[in-house]
């Protein structure tokens, strides 16, 4: 017999300006679990993640976590990091000052685990820059390197490897594969492809309202 499931989506649905975004998004992740959210811009896969993060509400559906609504539940947002598309860096602070902010955020301890975090994201000789004066592809490393220092169960990734090189990319893909076989969870919107990680996809286009010239009614 399989095991419970950790986290739930029971046919959420967004309306934007009176345009259903999505609707009838279901799918149910258990330990080990990654499930990669794809389709084009403007579909709403920034949208979804948002109201797995608890920041918006879904005009219909809802989220449990181990049985129990997400929203307003303190243990599940105990239990999950966000990361957002943008950074989200001050720029005048340095890496170490954002993280070690963020740290005292979650009662985590400092600067030791701050530089591990950024050493394990191979982050070391710009940490001490203001974070103006880094490329996208470092900033990216360092709002990833939350992921290291908050160690929540559920991350909740929009477009991780956006600006990331390479090397980046597989570092990324190499925390992935590391937080998956501690039991972690993983929902993320990407327009690409993991090599060395096995998902689950959910196209969001296919959740997205038919238009008017294909509804079956119309005899087409």
């Amino acid at each position: 017999m399989p095991p419970e499931p950790l986290l739930e989506l029971h046919n959420l649905a967004f309306e934007r300006d009176d345009y259903a975004l999505f609707s009838g998004v279901s799918a149910a992740l258990g330990a080990g679990d990654i499930l990669q959210i794809t389709g084009p811009n403007g579909c709403g896969k920034t949208t979804l993640l948002h109201i797995l993060a608890t920041l918006k509400q879904a005009s219909e559906g809802d989220v449990h976590w181990c049985g129990e609504t997400a929203r307003r539940n303190s243990a599940y947002l105990n239990h999950t990091v966000f990361v957002g598309h943008q950074s989200a860096l001050k720029a005048q602070l340095s890496a170490r000052e954002n993280l070690c902010w963020y740290a005292r955020l979650f009662g985590a301890v400092g600067s030791p685990a701050v530089d591990q975090a950024l050493d394990q994201l191979n982050f070391t000789a710009a940490r001490d820059l203001p974070c103006h004066a880094l490329s996208a592809g470092q900033q990216r490393r360092v709002a990833l390197a939350a992921l290291v220092l908050r160690q929540a169960r559920l991350w909740l990734l929009d477009e991780p490897l956006t600006a990331l090189d390479s090397d980046g990319v597989q570092l990324i893909e190499a925390l992935l594969a590391q937080h998956l076989s501690a039991g972690g969870l993983v929902v993320f919107s990407s327009h690409q492809v993991l090599e060395h990680v096995p998902v689950r996809t959910l196209a969001l286009a296919d959740f997205a309202p038919k238009p008017w010239f294909e509804e079956s009614s119309l005899g087409l």
